[in-house]
Formats: structure tokens, sequence, C-alpha cells
């Protein structure tokens, strides 16, 4: 019986040695750890915090789109569904507009440093991901090449052409128009693009980017493609059950 004991006992004391030491283990080593520097993790939260403003003052002005709609509702609804259209039409794109910006230059880096090489085509891959950092860091509305670039458009490599859309970018140089909310915005934008990871990977596509510095007005086309909308169908409208 003092055996079993001591058995039990010994069990007992080695369930809860290995518990005490891996909770030790996780407390000092754990699993998911942040490498990034204190001037990374400020950037991270000054970009959380623009997202967030940006994300309030587009909730206040939506608040006061519906106000202004149910008030002026009850005096002209023909008016009100213009304005409503002409707003839509312009967020997606479908309207030439302009404003301050930047505009970037993609071109081949000095014909001295290919020694041979065939010319440089631009990557869809890389564009993507050029496209997606202006997005990130302030961008309101792109042109690429003279197209205007919109939510649904696809860059994609289409029998060796990198289109965007339906706009082939098979020469070199082109430029990129950019326009942001303010000045503000677009001299933080400019100031971004300087120090920027994707330079790089164009860069290893034996392309360079110049940056221009901020301007008060650049001017973006319209968006003249028909919008193909999928899944989406009429609901009749019904009346009171």
């Amino acid at each position: 019986m003092a055996g079993k004991t001591k058995i039990y006992f010994t069990l007992i004391t080695f369930i809860i040695g290995f518990m005490v030491a891996v909770q030790f283990n996780t407390v000092q080593k754990p699993s998911n750890r942040d490498a990034r520097d204190a001037w990374e993790l400020r950037e991270s939260i000054n970009n959380e915090m623009e997202l967030q403003t940006k994300l309030l003052h587009e909730i206040r002005l939506q608040d006061k789109k519906v106000h202004d709609y149910s008030s002026e509702l009850q005096d002209n609804k023909e008016d009100v569904l213009k304005q409503t259209i002409l707003e839509l039409k312009k967020e997606a794109g479908l309207t030439k507009i302009e404003g301050p910006g930047i505009i970037l230059t993609v071109k081949a880096i000095d014909e001295g440093m290919l020694l041979g090489q065939p010319p440089p085509q631009t990557s869809p891959i890389v564009l993507q991901r050029l496209i997606n950092e202006l997005n990130m860091h302030g961008a309101k509305s792109i042109a690429i090449d003279g197209e205007r670039y919109i939510n649904t458009t696809v860059i994609r490599d289409i029998n060796g052409e990198t289109k965007v859309g339906d706009h082939a970018i098979n020469y070199l140089p082109f430029q990129i128009h950019v326009l942001t909310e303010s000045m503000e915005i677009a001299e933080k934008l400019y100031n971004h693009m300087q120090i920027s990871p994707v330079l790089d990977d164009f860069f290893i596509d034996n392309l360079q980017i110049d940056v221009s510095d901020p301007k008060k007005s650049i001017e973006l086309p319209a968006y003249v493609y028909p919008i193909t909308t999928r899944d989406m169908e009429p609901v009749e409208e019904k009346g009171d059950v």
C-alpha cells in the first residue's frame, strides 16, 4: 500500500513539475514574438490612427448625406436623385477629376547598366504591389498610363503583355498619376515613396521610378469601359406584408 502511495505521489509530482516547466518556458519564450523596432511600431500605429480618422470622416460624411437626403427628398426628389447619381459616378471613377497629388514615372534604368540585356518589361505582380502601396499611404484615385484604375480593374499578364484592364503597358516610360485628399497627404505620400521597398522590386526588373514633387493640381481621366456586375439582379418592390 505504501509502495502504491509513493508511485502516485511521484506521478503527481512529475505532472505538476512538467506543467510548471511548460508554463515557465511559455512565459520566457512567447510563440509570436514581435521583432519590429520602436520606429516600425510607431509608424504602424500612426498608419492605423490615420485609417481610423479617415473612416470616422467617411462615417460623418455618409451620415450627413443621409440627413440631407431625408430633408431634401420631401422638396425635390428629382434633384436629389440626380445628385446621388453624380456622386456615385464620381466615386466609381466614371468622371474626370483633378486635385493635389504626385506623378510617378516608370522607366528603364541607365542603358549602360543593362550590359546587352533585353529591354525590361513591367511585371503585373510588381505593378499591383505598387498600387497597393499607394493605396495604403493616402492615394485617393489612380490613373496608369492614361487609364483610370478603379476597384474592378485587373492587372494581369496576357500573352506576355502586362495589361491594366484592357489597356496594354507595352512601352517605357509611362506615368502613374496619383490623386490625394490634400497637399499634406500628397507630401506624406511623396516622402514615403522615397524610401518605399517597392522601388527595389522595380530595380530588380531593371526599372526605376521617378517621383515628382507634390503638385497642387493634377488631372485624372474618367473610366471609359462598361462596368460589368455579376451575381446581381433587380429586386421587385413589394408592399408591406
